[in-house]
């Protein structure tokens, strides 16, 4: 806690670059000696492995990254392609689609035609039976982060709560060491109240849940033996994928200040890039993978727009919010934007040493200056990295493919120096001893 209230903190996802970007939070959050602090992690996606991993080794710090800059190096999606269980289907898909077409060039074309109706028929009634990815996204993070950990075996001296999207509610289906769940299965009084077995829940199934995007991986199922009373498993089916499609900076559990993981105190970690421009879609999966992201954009957009990452005055939360795609040197000008549309609150710009008559008679740069003084930015500034480090960081994809030591360097560089000075700008009273 800080000052007695809570403190969060949000890991937003995308994939290894989300992984690594936030190992870099974690770091500055250490050399600031507030990572011991933070009473809740919520995560999405790549966000949730670091939280996971973290909350695993929450009193081995060392160790901790040490598995994920380990982990880093090896890829996902190369375990996943490649082994048995998805290697023999696809050999079988395509010699019936080659034995179909040879087939159809022999004359056979009623063998032929079957045989490409079968191919189209299993891929939709069981695609996800045949090509279970998540299952094998489940091995790779058992095997390279997770060593077949259960919920709980997560901390108790942390709140985690690992987000995944509901598709049969459309709501997030949260996992905890103690619990997990779906609100619409808690509250709606057409069912009974419904409640499942979390301490022997596999914690790398819940993290292929949060990592499951749509389109590209399984959508993840609970399995009856999950289910305190196994006759409500007639009752729901909830189908879990990526946390990002409901929620992607993994900041909605943490503005609920009547729940467990409620906070005043937010730290939002945010791997997120600018969206590219982008004019060529060539395939179904670019198209999808363009829209996905087009959805998660606008959702960041209107939590933006509810001043839910923008300090507004009348929020009981205080939040610092830091990105890959913000810049350095944009943190101090945003800071001061903010505080002519009032924004800020009183107690934090005064922190800073700023008066009434400065913003009165509009002295902005005297009030720069004064914010530099007190963030110590001459400082922090020698830690900034080059142009074409911070270039090659937005460049690494959200996918879950090995990274070079450079890429890992680079994010954990730019993740490091923008939550110094954006917490030390937004939660001053963390520093005041």
């Amino acid at each position: 806690m800080i000052n007695n209230k809570k403190f969060g903190l949000s890991l937003s996802g995308g994939g290894y670059r989300a992984m690594v970007y936030h190992l870099g939070t974690f770091k500055k959050l250490k050399e600031l000696n507030l990572l011991d602090k933070v009473d809740v992690i919520s995560s999405n996606s790549g966000g949730s492995i670091t939280g996971a991993t973290y909350a695993l080794h929450l009193k081995n710090y060392n160790e901790f990254e040490k598995i994920i800059l380990h982990g880093a190096k090896r890829s996902v999606i190369k375990f996943t392609l490649t082994s048995l269980r998805i290697l023999i289907p696809t050999i079988l898909f395509f010699g019936l689609i080659i034995g179909s077409i040879w087939l159809l060039f022999r004359g056979l074309d009623l063998f032929g035609l079957l045989g490409i109706l079968s191919f189209m028929l299993l891929i939709l009634f069981f695609q996800f039976r045949v090509f279970p990815l998540s299952a094998m996204n489940e091995r790779a993070y058992n095997r390279f982060f997770l060593k077949n950990a259960l919920l709980s075996d997560i901390s108790p001296d942390v709140e985690l709560a690992i987000n995944s999207t509901n598709l049969e509610t459309g709501r997030l289906f949260v996992f905890n060491n103690t619990s997990m769940g779906d609100s619409k299965y808690t509250y709606d009084e057409e069912l009974p109240q419904i409640n499942y077995k979390a301490s022997n829940f596999p914690l790398a199934r819940a993290v292929a849940a949060s990592t499951a995007v749509p389109g590209v991986f399984t959508p993840v199922r609970i399995k009856k033996k999950f289910y305190n009373n196994q006759e409500d498993y007639k009752l729901i089916k909830p189908r879990l994928v990526d946390g990002g499609v409901y929620d992607n900076q993994g900041l909605h559990k943490l503005t609920q200040t009547s729940s467990k993981y409620g906070c005043y105190h937010i730290l939002v970690s945010d791997a997120g890039n600018e969206m590219p421009f982008k004019n060529k879609y060539w395939n179904s999966f670019a198209l999808l993978f363009r829209t996905s992201n087009v959805f998660m954009n606008r959702i960041k957009n209107l939590q933006m727009a509810h001043e839910l990452f923008q300090v507004g005055t009348h929020q009981e939360h205080e939040v610092a919010y830091q990105s890959l795609g913000w810049n350095f040197e944009e943190s101090i000008p945003e800071f001061i934007k903010a505080l002519k549309k009032g924004q800020i609150k009183e107690h934090v710009w005064k922190s800073h040493d700023i008066t009434d008559a400065d913003i009165d008679t509009k002295k902005w740069e005297v009030i720069k200056n004064k914010l530099k003084i007190s963030v110590d930015y001459s400082t922090i500034i020698k830690e900034l990295q080059p142009d074409t480090e911070l270039k090659l960081a937005r460049n690494v994809g959200t996918n879950l493919v090995s990274l070079t030591d450079n890429q890992i360097n680079a994010l954990i560089s730019h993740a490091s120096i923008m939550t110094e000075i954006q917490l030390k700008l937004y939660c001053p009273s963390f520093f005041v001893s």
